[in-house]
């Protein structure tokens, strides 16, 4: 029997630059990360840029994409870069970590 393509785990690297510090963001990607139920982190890059990484269903990926280049209603996202690397599986929960 095949495995349904649904039940393969896809990894996401992302990195949202606009007005996205100051505004909550991080903590709006790790609370509806948590929601999704996607495994990574976030964190701050210099003074406009958040990066983030996550694994989890293609649906789930999809829709942690969309929130993350939607953000919270303070932020503004100018520019989003996705780009998908192979799943690793040593991500546990969702963190927001140490800023670079």
């Amino acid at each position: 029997m095949q495995n349904n393509p649904t039940d393969e785990v896809k990894r996401v690297h992302m990195w949202v630059k606009g007005r996205v510090q100051g505004v909550g963001f991080r903590a709006h990607v790790e609370y509806h990360a948590l929601q999704i139920g996607v495994l990574g982190w976030v964190r701050n890059l210099g003074s406009d840029t958040v990066e983030t990484v996550a694994e989890g269903t293609p649906e789930q990926i999809d829709q942690f994409i969309q929130m993350v280049k939607t953000g919270p209603r303070h932020s503004r996202v100018d520019e989003a870069k996705v780009e998908y690397e192979q799943p690793t599986g040593h991500l546990s929960g969702f963190t927001v970590k140490m800023s670079l």
